[in-house]
């Protein structure tokens, strides 16, 4: 094992180069990226994010060279970042690396817009930033471990890393200043779940937040600023205070060979991740016996303990938010509409038939599922029908995961409906942007992605 991995993982961060990267991850690189725009646009109009937007105006530049997706203004990469993950994180439709149970994309793509716009680097350079945030950040949440999940937001706190790493590798650090970017990101990684119980607003914080703290450890240490050199595995470190099952050999787990970046996966239903297995699962029994709502009397999924840790807290949501991390509600939908994408929810979520379903729907811990986590997502569901018939399914690998992934067209149509749902964008702005992404290795300067 390396006697000093976070400086190991910084070296490799910030001498990362495009011909290291192979093509395969360089072209999922680019589908992650059309899928995040599609989630960031989805968070234009939630409440949570506009007020994040509306600090954001007041106190931040009101013009600059980085562009707020959701408003069309411009402004510095800080708020720029801060805005657009905030936004993101919002319709649940964004990336999950199952491994380290964290959503990249949210933490990465917000500083590398911003920060490749307002310098002029290339789209080929933006996706070796990407590619270096997803790898560091994916290994330090491989490496905090289930304990850290329990109580933290993985996504606020490796997140904040991995925008470092993403930041620091458009800036052109040395690995010295990467370290130093990577030690003043961990001591300002946060991100706790207690929001969850009372539906409150604090996921965008992390998000956002970890953005916009992880571009600033950047800069700072492209200035001289200095950080902990061992602030993960330290003895007082993130590991220390965050974890009791960290594992310093993740962190630079397969350097160079192991693309976690290619193990990302896409999110097919508009919730929380933990609720896809089962809903995967159930829409298959639905489907293959022709199951109304009103013809199953109980359902039990039977999930790893994660589930029962974020989703538990969740008994009669009050927002639509909170919805999509209810397990009977996500589960209410696909019986009722067979469908859990951000339209349902928006208009279904609370309806009669959904919550008269949620309540038939129970979580058992599952020896099996557990132990698979967070490798693998197995979903299995059993049921009994009004009529005594009792009924089961699983699934292997849930929709959206790398062998039962989107397609490119697919992932177009997806980033379209996110649009549109909050007029984003126009289909006519979708495509050109659509456009724009698979050529993202040719474009010379990274634009303004959607007019003023």
């Amino acid at each position: 094992m390396s006697k000093h991995p976070s400086k190991d993982l910084a070296r490799f961060a910030a001498e990362l180069t495009l011909d290291q990267i192979p093509g395969p991850v360089l072209a999922r690189a680019e589908d992650l990226f059309l899928d995040w725009l599609g989630s960031a646009l989805a968070g234009k109009g939630a409440r949570a994010v506009e007020i994040i937007e509306g600090y954001a105006q007041a106190m931040g530049p009101a013009d600059g060279e980085a562009e707020v997706l959701i408003s069309r203004r411009r402004t510095s990469p800080l708020f720029a970042a801060l805005v657009n993950g905030a936004a993101s994180h919002f319709a649940e439709q964004d990336d999950v690396h199952n491994g380290s149970v964290f959503h990249p994309a949210a933490v990465v793509f917000p500083p590398a817009l911003a920060v490749a716009q307002a310098l002029g680097r290339s789209g080929s350079e933006l996706l070796v930033a990407a590619v270096a945030g997803y790898e560091a950040g994916i290994r330090v949440g491989e490496f905090l471990g289930r304990s850290h999940y329990r109580v933290f937001h993985t996504t606020g706190t490796a997140g904040t890393v991995a925008a470092a790493v993403t930041v620091g590798r458009l800036l052109n650090l040395t690995p010295e200043q990467m370290l130093h970017a990577v030690g003043s990101a961990g001591t300002q990684a946060a991100g706790l779940w207690e929001f969850l119980r009372d539906g409150a607003d604090s996921k965008q914080l992390h998000t956002g937040k970890a953005s916009a703290d992880g571009l600033t450890a950047a800069y700072l240490a492209r200035d001289g600023f200095t950080g902990a050199s061992h602030i993960l595995e330290g003895p007082q470190g993130m590991a220390a205070g965050m974890s009791s099952d960290a594992d310093p050999a993740k962190l630079t787990d397969g350097l160079g060979s192991r693309w976690a970046t290619a193990e990302t996966s896409f999110k097919f239903h508009a919730s929380c991740r933990h609720t896809h297995p089962a809903a995967d699962a159930l829409l298959q029994l639905v489907e293959e016996h022709d199951l109304a709502p009103d013809d199953i009397a109980e359902v039990i999924t039977h999930v790893h303990q994660a589930a029962i840790d974020v989703l538990g807290p969740v008994v009669v949501p009050t927002t639509v938010h909170q919805g999509k991390f209810s397990m009977g509600t996500t589960l209410g939908l696909i019986a009722v509409h067979r469908r859990a994408g951000v339209q349902e929810f928006e208009e279904h979520y609370l309806a009669p038939a959904t919550a008269a379903f949620r309540d038939k729907v129970r979580m058992e811990l599952d020896e099996e599922v557990d132990s698979a986590y967070p490798q693998r997502w197995i979903g299995k569901v059993s049921l009994v029908t009004t009529d005594g018939r009792k009924l089961s399914a699983r699934v292997d690998e849930p929709k959206g995961d790398p062998g039962n992934t989107l397609s490119r067209p697919e992932l177009e149509d997806k980033a379209q409906r996110l649009a549109a749902f909050t007029g984003g964008a126009t289909p006519e702005e979708m495509r050109q942007l659509i456009d724009t992404v698979w050529r993202l290795r040719e474009i010379r300067h990274v634009p303004v992605l959607l007019p003023a």
